[in-house]
Formats: structure tokens, C-alpha cells, sequence
């Protein structure tokens, strides 16, 4: 696995705790970390992810519904969810991924950690989000 695909596990396993269990997000990531040792950067990219899409996980749950409206997000099982978020936050709000690349790190990440339809599921909400990618980051960035 690439290292930075890696990182983006561990970021993905440290948003479904926080999803699930509402665990502190500095301890989560600093046990994760001591589980599977990143390395510096690793860990700093890990880390922004992580709290990049923390602070505006509701944002990106209204876009995710507004261009992808027949997946209810409630219905998604919550680790779709928070690759959904990784991926859409990566290319709309950080934008220093490619899209493509962070199209196919998320579905790479639906088949590690998804169900068997996860990766089908992951790629067409992202494919449906792509020509949105300018306006979502200008309501992100204007709302954030």
C-alpha cells in the first residue's frame, strides 16, 4: 500500500471513531499514530485531513446531499461517509490532490474498509460531485 494511502486509512479510521463513539479527536489520532507509526509527514498529512474535515464535516454532508440527493446521508453506512468527506474535502478544500487521485484513494479506501458495493457507491457520488468542485469550495470556503 502507498504511504500516503496509508495515511489516509489511518486519517479514515480516526473520523469513524469520532463518528462513531465522539472520542477526542487529538487522542484518537495520537493512538492511531502509536498503533501504526506514519513517520513525520505521513502523520502531518494524516493530521490535516483529520482536522480539515472535522470543523466542517456538516458543510460537507449539505453538499454531499445537495449533489447527490437519492443518497440519503443518514442511509450511509458512516465509513462511506467519512471517505465521501475525506475526498470531497481533499479536491474542493484543500486542493492539493488531483481529483482523479483523490477519486481513486477514496474508492481504494471504500474497498479496504467498505462494504462490497462501497467502492460502486464512493466513485459515483464523487463523479457527481466533480463539476461542482469550484462552487463547493467557495461555499466552504465562504461558510467556513
Amino acid at each position: 500500500m502507498k504511504a500516503r494511502t496509508r495515511a489516509r486509512g489511518l486519517a479514515l479510521q480516526v473520523l469513524y471513531e469520532i463518528d462513531l463513539a465522539g472520542h477526542s479527536p487529538a487522542e484518537v489520532l495520537k493512538e492511531r499514530l502509536e498503533d501504526e507509526p506514519l513517520g513525520e509527514e505521513l502523520g502531518e498529512f494524516a493530521r490535516q485531513i483529520v482536522f480539515g474535515v472535522l470543523p466542517i464535516r456538516e458543510q460537507l454532508d449539505i453538499i454531499l446531499t445537495k449533489y447527490a440527493p437519492e443518497w440519503p446521508l443518514d442511509q450511509v453506512a458512516i465509513i462511506d461517509r467519512n471517505i465521501l468527506r475525506m475526498a470531497t474535502w481533499e479536491f474542493a478544500v484543500q486542493k492539493e490532490t488531483p481529483v482523479k487521485v483523490a477519486i481513486n484513494e477514496a474508492v481504494e479506501l471504500a474497498k479496504q474498509y467498505g462494504s462490497d458495493s462501497a467502492s460502486r457507491f464512493v466513485n459515483g457520488v464523487l463523479g457527481s460531485l466533480v463539476d461542482h468542485q469550484n462552487e463547493i469550495s467557495q461555499v466552504i470556503h465562504t461558510k467556513g
